[in-house]
């Protein structure tokens, strides 16, 4: 029964997710689902510590109801954007 609430909240965004974006790498990620607030804050821990481990740093984190469309999203400056730009050729 737990699970069908969960998918429900989820589906119409009142789900709550852990939402941690680091400064290198510039990256923003979704953990959760999770039905409550507190089980969110319960998980927080174990995410830091496997991104702190990955090497991650300036980590910030967030606890939200929300509908993440990706649960990764890295994000370049635009000098990084112009870079690969620049290695991959118009109409590759």
């Amino acid at each position: 029964m737990k699970e069908l609430v969960l998918q429900f909240l989820n589906l119409v965004g009142f789900a709550y997710w852990v939402e941690i974006v680091t400064a290198t790498p510039r990256c923003t990620y979704y953990f959760g689902p999770f039905l409550s607030r507190n089980e969110a804050e319960m998980a927080q821990r174990g995410y830091l510590e496997d991104l702190q481990t990955e090497g991650a740093q300036g980590i910030a984190m967030t606890i939200k109801r929300c509908k993440p469309q990706d649960l990764t999203i890295f994000e370049q400056s635009r000098e990084e954007r112009l870079q690969f730009q620049r290695l991959m050729p118009i109409g590759s």
